[in-house]
């Protein structure tokens, strides 16, 4: 069975999300961009573990709605601690097979701080005690890093300094068996660090709203003989069964090179050496994005490829790309009403993302759309990178990408990443 899944989500009583976000706009989104499971994000929250419970019926450990869509269990805790005299700071993903462990997670929480507050709740819990409790109410309980690299809440990222996985994670490290890649890095980056050869990379969008432009922007696909939790989680666990991950190009990212939204500065990684990783405009450091951290870690050089590896495609959501071609903004109903054309002769967005001909796709759109979703297809379109939080944007032509100085850019900071 193809499992086309997302399993970072996050609902609306998360922090900074869309406050429509429940399981029906998911699930209705979900089925447009061609995903058939999903995360079910935020399952510590009171009001949305209720709003599962009483929409949700469970097969397999998989969470199904009356419709027969699929769920598996899903959140994301932040853990902020000191570890050596030095503050922490690491996002992880928990799954969990049943509601009877997600009320035990959510007891044992309880015993440290709230989690009505937001559905991604903040614990004063270093990593490898948080593994230890999780395995301790039951060891199907499974823990992954999430987006290992981004700059202020990831095990890898620049404000951590943790170098390999055991820093964070000490003797629970025998636990961690996959790494979320997030949007500013892909599996090539990931390549480079042979520490991480022995984890699977799997890759989801930490989405804040279900639009589809954010849902399955990165996803992990699977070939599976039945979806089930325990299929999913032991597909993740030993790489058999996990068949591609989808990707957006790194630079589309919100934390892809070394930069300061603030003074519009950005610098790839020799240029921000060059400015001794200093803000130019301010003095203050710049944020130090993924691309750079990467080649601190770095044990391998620029291109190396392991043996056996699970493939991946890199592609920029196809309203972006609308957005781009038309140069009107993203939300729009001229992007829209492109948007549900193509949808309603191709079914759904992966399938014209990945598969649809050009010949099949001029029959209904433009000339030119086509060739820019071919052109992604096969990592042609050039991206002027992300950073300091904020997104990369497309480039229809083949300018050069710049570096910003003191001046302005073109992308957009959206709070909604």
């Amino acid at each position: 069975m193809n499992v086309f899944a997302d399993l970072h989500i996050h609902s609306k009583y998360s922090r900074a999300c869309s406050k429509d976000l429940d399981l029906f706009n998911l699930e209705k989104y979900a089925k447009i961009k061609g995903l058939n499971l999903l995360g079910t994000g935020d399952f510590t929250h009171p009001k949305w573990v209720k709003h599962l419970k009483e929409n949700l019926t469970e097969e397999n450990g998989i969470y199904k709605t009356k419709t027969g869509f699929n769920f598996l269990l899903q959140t994301e805790i932040s853990l902020i601690y000191s570890q050596d005299g030095k503050g922490r700071r690491v996002h992880n993903l928990v799954f969990a097979p049943n509601f009877d462990v997600v009320d035990q997670i959510t007891e044992m929480l309880l015993k440290r701080g709230r989690v009505d507050y937001d559905g991604r709740p903040i614990f004063k819990i270093p990593c490898p005690e948080f593994v230890e409790l999780l395995k301790q109410i039951d060891t199907r309980v499974e823990i992954i890093p999430a987006h290992c690299f981004t700059p202020h809440f990831s095990v890898f990222g620049e404000y951590n300094q943790f170098s390999k996985m055991e820093d964070a994670f000490q003797d629970q490290t025998k636990h961690i068996f996959a790494v979320e890649t997030g949007l500013s890095a892909d599996p090539e980056m990931c390549w480079r660090m042979s520490q991480l050869d022995k984890f699977s990379l799997v890759s989801f969008s930490d989405l804040h709203s279900f639009w589809p432009n954010k849902i399955g922007r990165e996803a992990t696909f699977f070939d599976l003989p039945k979806v089930s939790y325990d299929s999913v989680i032991k597909a993740m666990k030993t790489k058999e069964g996990l068949s591609m991950t989808l990707e957006v190009d790194p630079a589309f990212g919100k934390y892809h090179w070394d930069g300061h939204r603030k003074c519009h500065i950005s610098f790839n990684p020799q240029q921000s050496l060059e400015h001794k990783k200093i803000c130019p405009v301010c003095g203050k450091k710049l944020t130090i994005g993924v691309e750079n951290r990467v080649e601190e870690l770095a044990s391998r050089p620029l291109g190396f490829k392991p043996k056996n590896v699970v493939p991946y495609k890199k592609v920029i959501p196809l309203t972006e790309l609308i957005s781009l071609v038309l140069n009107k903004g993203v939300l729009t109903k001229a992007v829209w009403d492109e948007y549900n054309q193509l949808i309603k002769n191709f079914s759904s967005e992966l399938n014209i993302l990945l598969s649809i001909s050009k010949e099949e796709l001029v029959k209904v759109t433009s000339e030119k759309l086509a060739e820019v979703i071919i052109k992604n297809r096969t990592g042609q379109v050039k991206i002027q990178p992300g950073y300091d939080g904020v997104y990369g944007i497309p480039l229809l032509d083949d300018s050069k990408v710049k570096v910003f100085e003191n001046e302005k850019p073109l992308q957009k900071n959206l709070n909604d990443f």
